[in-house]
């Protein structure tokens, strides 16, 4: 060899290894990495001692039986887990025809899931495990049925949680965006998981992406009556003219009432202010320890309060009013106990937006009301009120791949933007229950059913009926509902007694309500509204594209369509009531 060969030879770089500039750049970036590990430690370190972790719901379905049963399944996936990252060889089930299978499942939707020999490898094996574990859990012999649909539900947990795509090891995606990066992407995801642990709670949006009363819940209105529980908003009007009866809303109390008040383009306050509604939103306060001896009866009480204030400003005999979720059970006792006391025309209508009152088949969250569970609640509510993230953790585990691991892969380990999304910035506002009352809603609704049985139930002293309930009721449930099924909000139809309208929307809990007619989606079914079942009333179902709500204003005006001219008390703050403060109140604003 020459020395102009030796020349080249040392010359020449190696692919295989880093370049200089690449191992300065990886160097820089676990140094920041330690350095944004020490500061989060300290700052924990700082912080109040003895905090509950949030983020793991999983762990509240603890029992004798599903400790035995995660441990052997836990052995199972080590086994699998291990032979992913020993693959040396291909098994004999594992052919290039069986890798090049489009999977279904959209996690694994990278090329490199069905063209990269391993990574299809231990894609076809995580499918097989989990399908044998899910299995398994399906034919265990010896359990009742509410055992095995929590086993199932912890089994379907568990197979999510350990998919490989949320390891970054074994996500190709998530390799190649940190070799593109060159680390960059890592480092952004750490910083987004040390602010979510800081505060307790998974982001799915951008924190300063919104500001209640800027640009999300700005519907123009005045606070014009406020108590100890909830502040009572009138938005400004629109029209020359109104209906003579007015609405009034109660939207749960365990979230924020401005899922129905997004943005102008999502609104339905707005939206339905433009039909020429005099629109009143109850907006609940965040239970604190001033609230410790809140119970049902308080919410019950403040929905009549809120019925009485508005009749008694604006003069008038009746309201129509709205109940979503929690509220519409409660609006359906509050209906039962006005009744029994003789003063049900109050209420010229109810509209129930995915609530209900039968909770025999009220769906997964029925797993959170055993002894286990409720022993765990009592200790989480220990300052009388549960901080409103164990909340929003439960109802995100229901769809645990959607709100929970696709965020992780998203937001931690490919360490993506958050979206500016305004119904995700919603979501993850969350607020804190009164423990009584959660204890109370819990036992004695979801898992004892009282509140179909007559009389069995008292509230504010008033035993209750709901077949007893004549008021006409418009009835909304979500074709794909997972918080409330749309079977169980069917049998709203079957314990109230006056005229009903059942209403199928397409999508689910949220869209299915918040759902414009200007955004042309989804669409609605109406059919025989005297039925004997769901199943006849869906045979009889005819769909209408788009929203349903021009269908439910124009029950709305069946019902009452006298219009009265727009001034003196229908003008927020300009009747008996004066105005307190700018809509949307302290009361959401509030931790």
């Amino acid at each position: 060899m020459n020395d102009g060969d030796k020349t080249n030879a040392t010359d020449t770089p190696n692919p295989f290894l880093p370049s200089p500039g690449d191992l300065q750049q990886w160097a820089s970036v676990m140094g920041r990495a330690q350095q944004m590990m020490v500061e989060y430690a300290l700052g924990q370190g700082a912080a109040e001692k003895g905090a509950v972790p949030v983020f793991d719901p999983g762990q509240w379905l603890g029992s004798p039986a599903t400790k035995i049963w995660a441990e052997q399944t836990t052995k199972m996936w080590e086994q699998g887990a291990r032979f992913w990252t020993s693959l040396a060889t291909l098994t004999p089930g594992f052919t290039p025809e069986t890798a090049a299978e489009t999977p279904r499942d959209k996690r694994f939707a990278d090329p490199d899931w069905t063209a990269n020999p391993v990574f299809a490898l231990i894609r076809q094996t995580y499918g097989m495990l989990s399908d044998q574990l899910l299995a398994t859990t399906r034919q265990m012999p010896g359990i009742d049925d509410a055992a095995r649909a929590k086993l199932e539900f912890a089994a379907k947990n568990m197979a999510e949680a350990l998919s490989p795509t949320n390891l970054a090891l074994t996500n190709p995606e998530v390799i190649r965006r940190a070799m593109e990066t060159r680390g960059e992407s890592l480092l952004k995801g750490l910083r987004h998981m040390l602010a979510d642990l800081s505060r307790g709670q998974l982001s799915h949006v951008d924190q300063d992406a919104f500001e209640v009363g800027v640009n999300i819940a700005a519907t123009p209105g005045k606070v014009i009556h406020e108590t100890d529980l909830y502040q009572l908003i009138h938005y400004a009007p629109t029209t020359k003219e109104v209906f003579a009866v007015p609405l009034v809303i109660f939207p749960p109390w365990i979230n924020r009432f401005y899922i129905l008040d997004l943005n102008p383009a999502k609104s339905f306050v707005a939206w339905a202010v433009e039909q020429g509604l005099s629109v009143f939103m109850v907006s609940w306060k965040s239970a604190d320890a001033s609230m410790t001896e809140v119970v049902w009866d308080d919410y019950v009480a403040a929905q009549v309060d809120a019925i009485d204030t508005v009749r008694d400003l604006l003069d008038v005999p009746h309201v129509h009013t709205i109940g979503y979720c929690v509220a519409g059970t409660t609006l359906a006792a509050t209906l039962a106990m006005l009744s029994a006391r003789g003063e049900a025309d109050t209420v010229k209508s109810a509209t129930f937006f995915t609530a209900q009152v039968d909770f025999e088949q009220a769906g997964d969250l029925k797993m959170f009301v055993d002894d286990s569970y409720l022993a765990l609640l009592e200790q989480l509510s220990a300052p009388g009120f549960l901080d409103g993230r164990y909340m929003a953790a439960t109802f995100n585990s229901l769809r645990g791949r959607d709100l929970i691991w696709n965020y992780v892969v998203s937001n931690y380990l490919l360490g993506n933007d958050y979206p500016p999304f305004d119904l995700l910035y919603w979501n993850g506002d969350t607020t804190n229950l009164p423990a009584k009352w959660h204890r109370q809603y819990l036992v004695e609704l979801y898992r004892d059913n009282r509140l179909v049985v007559p009389n069995s139930l008292a509230v504010c002293g008033t035993p209750i009926d709901l077949r007893k309930v004549q008021t006409p009721a418009y009835i909304q449930a979500g074709r794909e509902d997972h918080i409330a099924p749309l079977a169980s909000v069917w049998r709203l139809m079957d314990n109230l007694s006056g005229p009903k309208t059942f209403v199928l929307a397409g999508s689910g809990h949220i869209a299915g309500v918040v759902n414009p007619p200007a955004a042309g989606k989804y669409q609605y079914w109406t059919g025989d509204n005297d039925a004997a079942s769901l199943a006849d009333f869906e045979a009889s179902a005819a769909e209408t594209k788009g929203s349903w709500w021009p269908h439910w204003i124009g029950w709305i005006a069946q019902q009452d369509s006298a219009k009265t001219p727009t001034k003196s008390a229908r003008i927020p703050g300009k009747g008996a009531k004066k105005a307190i403060e700018d809509a949307p109140g302290r009361y959401v604003k509030q931790r």
